[in-house]
Protein backbone atom coordinates (compact mmCIF):
# COMPACT_ATOMS: atom_id res chain seq x y z
CA UNK A 1 0.00 0.00 0.00
CA UNK A 2 2.87 2.36 0.63
CA UNK A 3 4.78 1.48 -2.54
CA UNK A 4 4.38 4.91 -4.13
CA UNK A 5 4.98 7.04 -1.06
CA UNK A 6 7.82 4.89 0.29
CA UNK A 7 9.43 4.98 -3.15
CA UNK A 8 9.37 8.76 -3.31
CA UNK A 9 10.47 9.27 0.30
CA UNK A 10 13.49 7.08 -0.38
CA UNK A 11 14.25 9.17 -3.44
CA UNK A 12 14.36 12.20 -1.15
CA UNK A 13 17.38 10.64 0.51
CA UNK A 14 18.98 9.83 -2.81
CA UNK A 15 18.47 13.37 -4.11
CA UNK A 16 19.44 15.11 -0.85
CA UNK A 17 21.62 18.19 -0.87
CA UNK A 18 25.34 17.64 -1.29
CA UNK A 19 27.74 18.30 1.55
CA UNK A 20 30.63 18.74 -0.87
CA UNK A 21 30.03 22.03 -2.73
CA UNK A 22 32.29 22.88 -5.64
CA UNK A 23 33.29 26.33 -6.85
CA UNK A 24 30.53 27.62 -9.11
CA UNK A 25 31.49 29.14 -12.45
CA UNK A 26 30.23 32.69 -12.89
CA UNK A 27 27.88 33.05 -15.88
CA UNK A 28 26.44 36.48 -16.38
CA UNK A 29 26.56 37.55 -20.03
CA UNK A 30 23.60 37.56 -22.39
CA UNK A 31 25.47 35.18 -24.68
CA UNK A 32 25.83 32.73 -21.81
CA UNK A 33 22.12 32.90 -21.07
CA UNK A 34 21.29 32.17 -24.71
CA UNK A 35 23.62 29.18 -24.71
CA UNK A 36 22.01 27.82 -21.53
CA UNK A 37 18.55 28.16 -23.09
CA UNK A 38 19.72 26.41 -26.27
CA UNK A 39 21.43 23.58 -24.37
CA UNK A 40 18.51 23.05 -21.99
CA UNK A 41 16.04 22.84 -24.87
CA UNK A 42 18.17 20.28 -26.68
CA UNK A 43 18.58 18.31 -23.45
CA UNK A 44 14.82 18.02 -22.98
CA UNK A 45 14.12 17.16 -26.62
CA UNK A 46 16.91 14.61 -26.84
CA UNK A 47 15.92 12.87 -23.60
CA UNK A 48 12.29 12.57 -24.69
CA UNK A 49 13.25 11.30 -28.14
CA UNK A 50 15.67 8.69 -26.79
CA UNK A 51 13.11 7.38 -24.34
CA UNK A 52 10.47 7.06 -27.05
CA UNK A 53 12.76 5.01 -29.28
CA UNK A 54 13.89 2.84 -26.37
CA UNK A 55 10.28 1.84 -25.65
CA UNK A 56 10.11 -0.11 -28.91
CA UNK A 57 13.41 -1.87 -28.17
CA UNK A 58 12.57 -3.04 -24.64
CA UNK A 59 10.60 -5.87 -23.11
CA UNK A 60 8.63 -5.97 -19.86
CA UNK A 61 10.83 -7.77 -17.36
CA UNK A 62 10.81 -5.91 -14.04
CA UNK A 63 7.11 -6.56 -13.44
CA UNK A 64 7.57 -10.30 -14.01
CA UNK A 65 10.59 -10.60 -11.73
CA UNK A 66 9.38 -8.40 -8.89
CA UNK A 67 5.59 -8.72 -9.07
CA UNK A 68 5.02 -4.96 -9.37
CA UNK A 69 2.04 -4.12 -11.55
CA UNK A 70 2.85 -0.48 -12.34
CA UNK A 71 4.59 2.64 -11.16
CA UNK A 72 2.57 5.60 -9.99
CA UNK A 73 3.66 9.14 -10.83
CA UNK A 74 5.29 11.16 -8.03
CA UNK A 75 3.73 13.81 -5.76
CA UNK A 76 0.53 11.80 -5.28
CA UNK A 77 -0.73 12.08 -8.86
CA UNK A 78 -2.45 9.22 -10.69
CA UNK A 79 -2.27 8.18 -14.31
CA UNK A 80 -4.99 9.78 -16.43
CA UNK A 81 -5.54 12.55 -13.88
CA UNK A 82 -7.36 15.41 -15.58
CA UNK A 83 -5.62 18.68 -16.39
CA UNK A 84 -7.97 20.41 -13.97
CA UNK A 85 -7.00 18.13 -11.09
CA UNK A 86 -3.27 18.44 -11.81
CA UNK A 87 -3.52 22.22 -12.03
CA UNK A 88 -5.48 22.37 -8.76
CA UNK A 89 -2.86 20.30 -6.95
CA UNK A 90 -0.04 22.40 -8.37
CA UNK A 91 -1.83 25.57 -7.31
CA UNK A 92 -2.24 24.18 -3.80
CA UNK A 93 1.47 23.38 -3.69
CA UNK A 94 2.26 26.97 -4.80
CA UNK A 95 4.01 25.63 -7.91
CA UNK A 96 3.96 27.66 -11.13
CA UNK A 97 3.15 26.44 -14.63
CA UNK A 98 5.69 28.43 -16.64
CA UNK A 99 4.74 27.07 -20.07
CA UNK A 100 2.12 24.95 -21.86
CA UNK A 101 3.26 23.49 -25.17
CA UNK A 102 1.10 21.51 -27.58
CA UNK A 103 2.81 18.84 -29.69
CA UNK A 104 0.55 16.90 -32.06
CA UNK A 105 -1.93 15.09 -29.79
CA UNK A 106 -0.12 15.89 -26.55
CA UNK A 107 0.30 18.86 -24.25
CA UNK A 108 3.38 19.38 -22.08
CA UNK A 109 3.45 21.64 -19.02
CA UNK A 110 6.71 22.90 -17.57
CA UNK A 111 6.34 23.46 -13.84
CA UNK A 112 8.67 25.10 -11.34
CA UNK A 113 8.36 25.42 -7.58
CA UNK A 114 7.64 21.83 -6.51
CA UNK A 115 9.71 21.27 -3.38
CA UNK A 116 12.24 18.46 -3.63
CA UNK A 117 16.03 18.62 -3.13
CA UNK A 118 17.73 19.65 -6.37
CA UNK A 119 14.50 19.65 -8.42
CA UNK A 120 14.74 22.43 -11.00
CA UNK A 121 11.61 21.76 -13.07
CA UNK A 122 8.97 19.11 -13.72
CA UNK A 123 7.38 18.26 -17.08
CA UNK A 124 3.79 16.98 -17.08
CA UNK A 125 2.62 15.31 -20.31
CA UNK A 126 -1.08 14.91 -21.16
CA UNK A 127 -2.85 12.97 -23.89
CA UNK A 128 -6.60 13.39 -24.42
CA UNK A 129 -6.38 15.72 -21.40
CA UNK A 130 -5.24 12.86 -19.16
CA UNK A 131 -1.85 12.58 -17.41
CA UNK A 132 0.53 10.11 -19.10
CA UNK A 133 3.99 11.32 -18.06
CA UNK A 134 5.91 13.12 -15.32
CA UNK A 135 9.59 14.00 -15.78
CA UNK A 136 11.65 15.30 -12.87
CA UNK A 137 14.71 17.34 -13.89
CA UNK A 138 17.40 17.86 -11.26
CA UNK A 139 20.26 20.35 -11.40
CA UNK A 140 23.06 20.91 -8.88
CA UNK A 141 25.06 23.98 -9.98
CA UNK A 142 27.83 23.46 -7.40
CA UNK A 143 28.54 19.87 -8.39
CA UNK A 144 31.32 18.65 -10.66
CA UNK A 145 31.09 15.68 -13.01
CA UNK A 146 32.38 13.24 -10.37
CA UNK A 147 29.54 14.17 -8.01
CA UNK A 148 26.98 13.77 -10.80
CA UNK A 149 28.42 10.34 -11.65
CA UNK A 150 28.18 9.32 -8.02
CA UNK A 151 24.55 10.41 -7.82
CA UNK A 152 23.68 8.56 -11.04
CA UNK A 153 25.21 5.42 -9.58
CA UNK A 154 23.19 5.77 -6.38
CA UNK A 155 19.88 6.24 -8.19
CA UNK A 156 20.54 3.45 -10.66
CA UNK A 157 21.43 1.06 -7.82
CA UNK A 158 18.20 1.92 -6.01
CA UNK A 159 16.06 1.31 -9.09
CA UNK A 160 17.95 -1.90 -9.96
CA UNK A 161 17.29 -3.30 -6.50
CA UNK A 162 13.61 -2.37 -6.66
CA UNK A 163 12.70 -3.17 -10.28
CA UNK A 164 15.45 -5.41 -11.61
CA UNK A 165 18.50 -4.52 -13.68
CA UNK A 166 17.80 -1.52 -15.86
CA UNK A 167 18.49 -1.58 -19.57
CA UNK A 168 21.14 0.75 -20.98
CA UNK A 169 19.32 2.71 -23.69
CA UNK A 170 21.84 5.45 -24.40
CA UNK A 171 25.55 6.12 -23.96
CA UNK A 172 26.76 8.75 -26.39
CA UNK A 173 29.17 11.65 -26.66
CA UNK A 174 28.68 14.12 -29.50
CA UNK A 175 31.69 16.27 -30.40
CA UNK A 176 30.62 17.23 -33.93
CA UNK A 177 29.66 20.81 -32.97
CA UNK A 178 31.02 23.50 -30.66
CA UNK A 179 28.64 22.16 -27.98
CA UNK A 180 29.97 18.85 -26.63
CA UNK A 181 27.05 16.70 -25.51
CA UNK A 182 27.00 13.55 -23.38
CA UNK A 183 23.91 11.41 -22.78
CA UNK A 184 23.63 8.29 -20.59
CA UNK A 185 20.27 6.63 -19.99
CA UNK A 186 18.73 3.57 -18.35
CA UNK A 187 15.22 2.17 -18.53
CA UNK A 188 12.98 -0.05 -16.40
CA UNK A 189 9.71 -1.53 -17.69
CA UNK A 190 7.15 -2.08 -14.92
CA UNK A 191 3.89 -3.53 -16.19
CA UNK A 192 2.18 -0.90 -18.33
CA UNK A 193 4.52 1.83 -17.10
CA UNK A 194 8.09 2.82 -17.81
CA UNK A 195 10.77 4.50 -15.70
CA UNK A 196 13.80 6.19 -17.24
CA UNK A 197 16.92 7.70 -15.72
CA UNK A 198 19.09 10.05 -17.79
CA UNK A 199 22.24 12.07 -17.28
CA UNK A 200 22.82 14.82 -19.84
CA UNK A 201 25.68 17.30 -20.06
CA UNK A 202 26.60 19.94 -22.62
CA UNK A 203 29.70 22.09 -22.68
CA UNK A 204 30.36 25.21 -24.73
CA UNK A 205 33.79 26.69 -24.02
CA UNK A 206 33.84 27.19 -20.22
CA UNK A 207 30.06 26.98 -19.87
CA UNK A 208 28.77 23.61 -18.65
CA UNK A 209 25.16 22.50 -18.25
CA UNK A 210 24.32 19.22 -16.49
CA UNK A 211 21.05 17.60 -15.50
CA UNK A 212 19.71 14.32 -14.15
CA UNK A 213 16.16 13.39 -15.11
CA UNK A 214 13.80 10.74 -13.74
CA UNK A 215 10.92 10.11 -16.13
CA UNK A 216 7.70 8.23 -15.28
CA UNK A 217 5.53 7.19 -18.26
CA UNK A 218 2.23 5.38 -18.71
CA UNK A 219 2.29 3.28 -21.89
Amino acid sequence: MCTHFCHFSLLEGIFGESKMPEKRTQMTSQKTNRVIFFIRGRAIRRTLCTGFVAFFLSGSYASKAFGIEELLPPFGFRWNDSMARVEAILHGAKAKIVSREKKENREIWTVEGLVHPGLKRTLFTFKARGLIGVELQYEYPEWNIERYNQRMGEIRKYFDEKYGTGKLVSRSRDTDTDVIQTLVGYQWMVGATMLELFYFSAQHDTLVYRTISVDYKAL
